[in-house]
């Protein structure tokens, strides 16, 4: 089974993620703490910039087509490549305009 390697820039970890499970599931199981609330890509808890890499999201229906290639939802996100996430960053359709 493909697994790829996630690393949390701004966490310093490193989860790895079978082609089988999403990478929430992947932290819950190696214990590392990953914020999310729903689970099926509503609330947005879970959201992370993607730094590097590539994943599918098919399920991602509160994102933007846009947003869909720049954030990952980690309830929903399954890696396609080796990724860089940085987590706690929010698209900017659910951020307060100034």
């Amino acid at each position: 089974m493909p697994t790829h390697e996630v690393e949390f820039v701004d966490l310093g970890a490193t989860v790895t993620v079978s082609d089988t499970e999403t990478i929430l599931q992947a932290c819950i199981r190696d214990g590392i703490y990953q914020e999310f609330s729903c689970r099926v890509g509503m609330c947005l808890a879970c959201s992370a910039k993607i730094i590097e890499g590539e994943v599918t999201q098919p399920a991602a229906r509160s994102l933007t087509e846009e947003e869909t290639e720049e954030y990952a939802l980690t309830c929903m996100a399954r890696p396609q490549s080796d990724l860089k996430l940085e987590r706690g960053r929010y698209p900017p359709s659910i951020t307060p305009q100034k």
